[in-house]
């Protein structure tokens, strides 16, 4: 079983919140929420809040079946770029620079199946 949940225009830059998000690609969801809870990124409090929001939604899913929510593991994790906002600075001599403040939209998957094994060559 899977479930997703999506987040979109963040304005954490999407190069901010990839770092968080390769700390739990992969993980089970109760190691991942242990481990967000620790990170001193300003990004890691939505993606946690992310991850519980796809927990629910699995929750509500199988609700007329079994439900282990110690087995669900984070399958996909994606961070890519929204819309940026831009705003104009003041510079010398009259001029005007170009800020861009940059949003991301994040987008999770979690599911109950086991990681494929890894093949040794």
């Amino acid at each position: 079983m899977e479930a997703t949940a999506t987040l979109r225009y963040l304005r954490i830059t999407p190069r901010k919140v990839r770092v968080v998000a390769d700390l739990i690609r992969g993980k089970n969801v109760n190691a991942a929420l242990a481990q967000l809870a620790y990170v001193e990124k300003r990004a890691a409090e939505p993606v946690a809040k992310l991850l519980r929001s796809a927990v629910a939604n699995a929750e509500q899913a199988a609700k007329n079946q079994q439900f282990d929510a110690d087995a669900l593991r984070v399958k996909s994790l994606m961070v890519d770029q929204g819309p940026s906002l831009r705003r104009y600075m003041p510079r010398a001599m009259g001029r005007a620079f170009k800020i861009l403040k940059k949003t991301s939209h994040i987008s999770l998957t979690i599911s109950d199946e086991k990681p494929p094994k890894k093949r040794r060559n």
